[in-house]
């Protein structure tokens, strides 16, 4: 257990842009900053940051709270577990003891299975370096490749011994179970009779984006051709191959700061250009590039530059890349190598500042690289160059700007020498058979009757009496609670004189005062935060409800704490803007109205409900008067709100 002031100290240390800026390429938009939400797909940043109020929010799927809780959403695991990662990043120390087996017992799958896989890749380590067998083999390999020991022990490269089980039965001996060695992959076979996976290979653990190892590739060193020159984990709870990029957590940095993200195939493809400082490199681990991987390049920048082989096999995997890059609204390039050449084989023969300027002179934009590619192949057959023309402007479709197809167009008209309406009216024809198969249904609906309109009976919380009026007042506790009101009166012998008192404290004493408790429970719940605070003349700040340990307390504070909306510095244009904290005591004053006007006119049907049903004299004279006292009360707070009531 992580003692309470420890936590404390972890939150108050966590930059909160600091945090999401490792997940999230983040850009400055006021005071707040700005990104594609990690949370669900969107085109149009809808995720703010506060740096001030140490929160995140996503306008387009709701998600909010603070670092610990952003951790716990994007990598899904527990409270414990978000501050541990914390701390790690802030270099707080924790002091809990070594989990024993029965602790590890009680973890959830997921943890478990990272827990497994830490522990893996240390074994794997630990085995290159310190035994003979991963010094001679492994570390051999490494060596032969022009790894030097800093670059491997970045990596956590590692060697699995070439023996049957002996990781497996390490691994059981620490308390680790058969069902979780054989879910994370690390073992094949059964409970009863358990193999390693990756026996006689050299391993390459493959991290998340937090660092966390989510499975291992294995290369086999020797010449046995029955074998897999490649092993990877299978897909499990914690690994998804085509939403994984190999090296990401080591590039995502890089990726921001240079705006540009270096694809590449393979393992060694990476580690090379890490080696040589280029650390803005990913690979896609010899799959076919999928859409998920390309969303999350897009989470640092629009930019990518794809480095494959100079063979064909390269450049048609080239070509698949570029146009799924295309779809989602993003810039690519292409570099192919000499041939014979791959990125790792290419780093290794040339000076690191060679292959940067290689990179930079020879990437081409995607239209330049696929129409001379075609062109070429097409030749002087004029089949062949119709079909290239199609093909050009097919990819050109593909792009969901209008101004970026539009550019790309004039440019396919002055390589192809065709003239631009030709290329234009083809691209159109495309649209429009894209638009009608997004829009048409294959079987037609048939014609049903209008039924007739039913009154929506409004559910859940914002049902409930006053709920909106509450959420106001709560909003403005949580906003300006702090915040001091100075009151004018006049003095018992005639004298103005003025009081200050606390945001705070005008609204809990003026709600205490007629008994009111508001109905909804996270509401309720932070009045009584304020009410037991303000008993000891302390007024609870914002992140004390943003770090609140219950989930529904801190996502209220959060969502009431922002806004997608910022008003801009229009002083510096001298147009002067009126904003909440200018008028906040008639803002308070208000508020408070409208939610006892809302509690009153309640109250007046349900006497209503009862005049109608009572039969006994004295008992209607008795509402009556209370029902006029309501009326009169009513009369008073509309005129303060400049409301006419019509009856």
């Amino acid at each position: 257990m992580i003692p309470a002031y420890t936590i404390a100290n972890i939150l108050e240390t966590a930059r909160i842009e600091e945090v999401v800026g490792e997940f999230v390429g983040l850009k400055r938009r006021g005071s707040n900053l700005i990104g594609l939400c990690p949370f669900h797909q969107e085109k149009t940043p809808s995720f703010s940051v506060s740096p001030g109020k140490g929160i995140f929010k996503c306008f387009g799927c709701g998600k909010g709270g603070d670092s610990a809780r952003f951790i716990m959403e994007h990598e899904h695991v527990s409270y414990p577990d978000a501050i541990r990662y914390l701390a790690r990043k802030y270099q707080i120390e924790i002091e809990e003891e070594q989990q024993s087996p029965e602790e590890l017992a009680a973890l959830n799958e997921r943890e478990r299975m990272f827990n497994l896989n830490t522990f893996a890749q240390g074994y794997f380590t630990h085995t290159l370096f310190e035994t003979n067998e991963g010094r001679s083999i492994g570390l051999s390999y490494f060596k032969e490749r022009d790894f030097r020991e800093a670059i491997t022990k970045k990596f956590q490269l590692g060697y699995s011994p070439d023996h049957r089980d002996t990781f497996s039965v390490h691994a059981k001996k620490n308390g680790y179970t058969e069902d979780i060695l054989l879910k994370t992959g690390l073992s094949v076979g059964s409970e009863e009779r358990l193999f390693d996976r990756f026996q006689g290979r050299v391993i390459f653990p493959i991290h998340n984006l937090t660092g966390k190892v989510l499975g291992f590739g294995g290369r086999i060193l020797s010449g046995d051709k029955t074998k897999a020159k490649y092993l990877n984990s299978p897909e499990s709870e914690i690994y998804n191959k085509s939403k994984t990029l190999y090296g990401i957590f080591f590039a995502k940095n890089a990726i921001v700061k240079h705006d540009n993200c270096l694809l590449v195939e393979g393992y060694t493809d990476v580690i090379s250009m890490h080696q040589a400082g280029i650390e803005n490199v990913v690979a896609s681990s010899g799959t076919s590039l999928t859409t998920d991987q390309i969303r999350l390049i897009r989470r640092y920048t629009n930019n990518i530059t794809i480095l494959y082989d100079g063979d064909k096999a390269g450049i048609n995997a080239s070509l698949r890349g570029t146009d799924m890059i295309l779809e989602e609204g993003m810039n690519v390039r292409v570099l192919l190598f000499p041939d014979g050449d791959d990125p790792d084989s290419f780093v290794r023969k040339n000076r690191s500042s060679d292959v940067e300027s290689y990179i930079s002179n020879n990437a081409k934009d995607f239209i330049s690289f696929k129409t001379a590619l075609l062109l070429e192949e097409s030749a002087h057959d004029p089949i062949k160059k119709a079909g290239l023309i199609k093909e050009i402007v097919h990819t050109i479709s593909l792009i969901p700007e209008p101004i970026y197809r539009s550019v790309y167009v004039k440019e396919c008209s002055r390589m192809l020498e065709v003239e631009e309406q030709t290329l234009m009216n083809e691209l159109n024809k495309l649209l429009r058979q894209k638009f009608k198969s997004r829009t048409s249904t294959d079987i037609p609906e048939p014609v049903q009757e209008t039924p007739a309109k039913q009154e929506t009976i409004e559910t859940g919380p914002e049902a409930q009496l006053g709920y909106y009026q509450e959420r106001e007042l709560v909003k403005i506790l949580l906003q300006y609670g702090n915040k001091e009101i100075t009151h004018e009166l006049t003095d018992e012998q005639g004298f103005p004189t003025t009081y200050t008192e606390t945001v705070a404290r005008l609204i809990i004493d003026d709600l205490l005062t007629d008994d009111l408790w508001f109905e909804y429970s996270p509401h309720k719940k932070i009045q009584e935060h304020f009410v037991e605070a303000l008993k000891e003349e302390v007024v609870p700040s914002e992140k004390f409800f943003i770090n609140h340990p219950e989930p529904d307390t801190a996502s209220l504070a959060v969502d009431l704490l922002t806004s997608p909306y910022e008003l801009h510095n229009w002083e510096s244009r001298s147009i002067f803007v009126k904003t909440e904290v200018d008028v906040l005591k008639l803002a308070i004053t208000n508020s408070i109205f409208r939610y006892k006007d809302q509690i009153i006119e309640a109250r007046q049907k349900a006497i209503s409900e009862k005049l109608k049903e009572s039969t006994d004299f004295a008992e209607q004279m008795g509402l009556m008067i209370q029902k006029k006292k309501y009326d009169d009360l009513r009369r008073m707070i509309n005129q303060q709100l400049g409301i006419v009531i019509i009856k």
